[in-house]
């Protein structure tokens, strides 16, 4: 049984496996039905638009179904049922689950549970679908990732997380700018300098964005995050992707974020709607990537 939870867990041959595997899933447009008779099973515990469509059109574009668990809703969460008891009910159920959930140690203890293949949709600790489909955006538009260099501008949040383990697997330079107290974990740091990274973590904006690839960033109040708001927006003010900010980069660098996005924080007007960025495509490539993902597991 395969699970989808951290890009650190899997092998780097797998991992590109899946992006290549993508990159055909788009091509075709899934005119073949390859999951007929499959459930998808997702469980919501945060609010989802991105992910939740992308999976939905991902299982239905492959000939599977899917059923959306809301703790709202059910049982699950509420105390009412232990997780043991929830996972396995839905083991008999479906054939695979999607999690979005607040806690990654949460996340862990439902999977240990599970009979079934877990995919992470997101949790506090990583986001590895997104970064799979940054990796098959990036690669769609600038040819291989490999040894190219992403700038990381912002809070050393679960997206920078996912986005480190990447550049591990993938084999490309990423340079990090966050202030201090923002640094990102440090467990996955020295994961990251144990195998050999070309990774840099700097406080200068400049720095990082210099002469990159790839320029990347992503809300500063993330959900969920309950610190001190004003004060975060304040460490973060000169950590904005302008066009001074893009134009230190490469003269064919793309602008890249997760979405949603919060303009005239995070990133300005002009670069969000400029001809470099590719937020959009990025949204897209989530569906491609999913098909991808859940193939892989249920193998």
């Amino acid at each position: 049984m395969k699970n989808f939870i951290n890009l650190s867990d899997i092998r780097k041959d797998d991992l590109r496996k899946i992006i290549e595997s993508a990159k055909l899933e788009k091509k075709q447009s899934s005119k073949k039905k390859k999951l007929i008779g499959k459930t998808l099973i997702m469980i919501f515990e945060k609010s989802s638009t991105r992910t939740r469509l992308s999976f939905e059109l991902a299982i239905k574009q492959l000939g599977g179904e899917f059923l959306a668990l809301n703790p709202k809703e059910s049982h699950y969460g509420s105390g009412d049922e232990s997780i043991y008891d929830t996972a396995k009910v839905l083991s008999q159920y479906g054939d695979i689950v999607m999690m979005r959930a607040h806690k990654h140690k949460h996340f862990l203890e439902f999977s240990k549970h599970l009979e079934i293949p877990i995919i992470n949709g997101l949790t506090d600790l990583s986001h590895p679908c997104q970064i799979m489909s940054d990796v098959l955006t990036f690669e769609e538009l600038k040819g291989p990732i490999t040894n190219k260099k992403i700038a990381w501008l912002g809070d050393g949040n679960n997206i920078v997380y996912s986005l480190i383990e990447a550049a591990v697997q993938f084999n490309f330079q990423l340079a990090i700018a966050c202030p201090k107290k923002l640094e990102p974990n440090k467990e996955i740091i020295n994961w990251a300098k144990n195998k050999k990274a070309n990774i840099i973590v700097t406080k200068n904006p400049k720095e990082a964005a210099k002469g990159a690839d790839a320029i990347m960033t992503d809300k500063w109040i993330s959900m969920g995050d309950h610190s001190n708001k004003k004060y975060k927006k304040k460490l973060l003010k000169d950590y904005q992707v302008n066009e001074k900010i893009m134009k230190l980069a490469k003269s064919d660098a793309i602008f890249m974020h997760c979405l949603p996005a919060n303009r005239g924080e995070e990133v300005t007007n002009e670069v969000m709607d400029s001809k470099k960025s590719v937020v959009w495509l990025e949204a897209l490539n989530r569906v491609h990537v999913q098909k991808s993902i859940i193939q892989w597991c249920l193998k």
